[in-house]
Parts: structure tokens; sequence; C-alpha cells
């Protein structure tokens, strides 16, 4: 009897709505236990605020606070001096925010998170755990705007503590939609907007080692090689599609640095990289490229291709004037690298020939 339960369609239809009913009621609980106790945090830290303002309370307080609340609750690890600091801190920076409970069925799925964020406003800050808080506390003081802007991303790209790290230690807050474009010349308003928004300048390539002598070859394959790393930094929604990418413009054949493909927007991405200084020669030659894959790669459904330019340096000024007589839409950054490898020293080094022909001589 059970075999024949298990073949039936309407049963096999009931267990899948059962398991996804339970699904979201977990994620609805685990949603609701973080909010009230980031509320608890919340309202905890706006106490110890009235108390030392009005008691002029000095730094023993924390320490106090601490011992009665272990003694209270000894199982609790929370309570700790400097988790009661960053409580505070947590009040301080959002003072404002609405302490009211979150329609939490409205966070079922992906698809209504991004609701959420902007119905909810500062609220948002009850929906990331506290960990990510302390990260965001420690790199934003005295900047809700900055802060607001990691929790924000946090909770749309479903940050992990360590990625939310590497764009803290990054300063991608700073960097974030400041490429010199042209896109709202040459897209309509809310692709110009989304387009920005995926931009940054500088990029940082600090997680690549290279000579210092390199040259543009060695940077791609270096980018390559580090395929994860140069995505994260690119950002989300970057899916890459190749290098050296093919397309014909008349009788000649081109070679595309890199081609991406970003989800959020639904449009390729060109991407040209450049050793040094932007050339505004530079921009006629991607915005070709740029009209190629929209008529040799582009599908009806996608959205207008888009160009971004990373070079070594370059004057904003002059890249202005560049964009501003292209109507392809284009952005130019510039980039960063960090560790750079003496040439004697990158001179010394075996290279990978030399060590498999090395092996190739053992018996």
């Amino acid at each position: 009897m059970s075999n024949l339960i298990k073949i039936d369609n309407e049963y096999k239809n009931w267990i899948t709505e059962v398991s996804k009913r339970f699904r979201q009621t977990q994620l609805k609980a685990a949603v609701k236990t973080n909010s009230d106790m980031l509320r608890f945090y919340w309202s905890l830290g706006r106490d110890i605020v009235g108390l030392s303002e009005k008691n002029n309370y000095g730094s023993g307080f924390y320490k106090t606070i601490s011992e009665d609340l272990k003694d209270i609750f000894p199982d609790i690890k929370s309570f700790s001096p400097t988790n009661l600091k960053y409580m505070r801190y947590f009040y301080e920076m959002y003072p404002e925010v609405s302490n009211r409970q979150l329609a939490v069925d409205d966070f079922e799925d992906a698809e209504n998170r991004q609701q959420v964020v902007d119905d909810l406003g500062q609220s948002i800050i009850f929906l990331i755990p506290w960990g990510h808080h302390v990260q965001i506390l420690g790199k934003c003081k005295n900047n809700p705007q900055k802060a607001l802007f990691y929790v924000k991303k946090t909770l749309e790209n479903n940050w992990s503590r360590d990625v939310l790290l590497n764009f803290l230690d990054t300063d991608l807050y700073e960097r974030q939609g400041k490429a010199v474009t042209n896109f709202a010349l040459t897209l309509p308003a809310e692709q110009s907007d989304l387009a920005q928004a995926m931009t940054k300048d500088p990029y940082r390539f600090d997680f690549l080692t290279l000579r210092e002598k390199y040259d543009e070859k060695e940077l791609k394959d270096a980018l390559i090689n580090k395929a994860e790393k140069f995505l994260m930094e690119l950002g989300t929604g970057f899916a890459y599609m190749g290098r050296e990418v093919r397309i014909e413009v008349g009788d000649t054949e081109k070679f595309i640095d890199m081609l991406f493909y970003n989800t959020k927007r639904h449009c390729y991405v060109v991407l040209e990289v450049k050793t040094g200084k932007f050339d505004s020669s530079y921009a006629g030659q991607l915005g070709t490229y740029v009209v190629a894959v929209n008529h040799q790669i582009k599908a009806e459904e996608d959205n207008p291709t888009v160009g971004l330019l990373i070079c070594k340096d370059l004057d904003k000024v002059e890249a202005q004037y560049a964009l501003e007589s292209s109507s392809q839409p284009i952005g130019v950054s510039s980039y960063e690298l960090s560790k750079l490898v003496p040439e004697e020293f990158k001179g010394s080094m075996p290279t990978i020939e030399e060590i498999e022909a090395e092996f190739g001589n053992i018996d």
C-alpha cells in the first residue's frame, strides 16, 4: 500500500508542498528569532546610553552590567563588556530606527526580499546576523549611511561574514558606482542607474602578485587565474563568458579581452584592461566591441551591452570628454595593485616549465 501511495501524483504533490511549507517556516522562525534578539540588543544599547548620560557612569559600568546579567543568565554568552559596548554602538548608529515588529510573512523567499528592504527602510538592520553588525560597526564608525549600505548589500546578496569583511576592507562603499561613464546619456534612466551601480573606481586587484614591470598579458592571465576573487571584486551578478572572445568587424577579426554577463542587469559586459594611462582612442575601440556584441551575441531579450575599460591611470576630464563623444554605454575606471615582486626576485624563481622539466628527469 505504501508503494502505491508513493507513486500517486496527488500524494507526491502534497509531500512536496509540505516540505516547502516547512522550509518557509524554518526561514521565518530564523528571521524572527534573529530580529527579536537584535531588537533587544538595540533597546539595551538605548538603555545603556540613557543611564550613562543620566548618572555619568564610567567605563566600569559595562563590567557591572555584564556581571549582573551573567548572574541572572549564567548560560548566556552575549553579555560580555565588549558585546555590551557594541550594543551601545548599535543604538548610537541607528538612534532613529523604528523598533516595530517586521512583517516576517513577507520575507519567505528571495523574490520578496528586495521589497522588504524597500518597505522597511532602516528596519532592515534587524534582518542580518549580529556577527555581521559587529564587523560593520567596527568599520563604519559615525557613518550611518555607510553602515546601512553594507547592511543592504549583505541582505541583498546573502553575504557571509567573511565576504562582508572582504568588502569592508576594500572600501566598497567609497568605490561603488564611481566610474566615469556616459550611461546617463546612452541608456534609459532605470538601466542607467543599475549600470552605474555595478561600476567601481578604483578596482582593487590586491589579490594579485605581479612583477614590477608586468605587461598586459601577465595582468590578464593573473586575473583569470584568480577568477573567483576577480568576480568578487567586479561585484554580484557577473558571470564569466570567456577571454579573447572572437568577433568579426567587417573582414577583420577582433578579440575581446574578457566578456561577462551581468545577471542583475541582464546584459553582456565587455571588459578591456590596459596597463597604461587612459587614451581617448580606447573609447572608440571599446565602443566598436560593444556594437559587435549587440549584433553578434546579444539576444533579443537582453538589455544593451555595456563596455567597461579598466586602466592603470586616467585623467577623468579626458575620459569624460571621450565618453561624451561615444554613442555606446561605456564606463572607465582605474585599478590598484599592492603586491609587486621585485624584478631580480622574480627572475630568480623557476618557471612552471622548468619545474615540470625537473620532475620529468626523476626516474
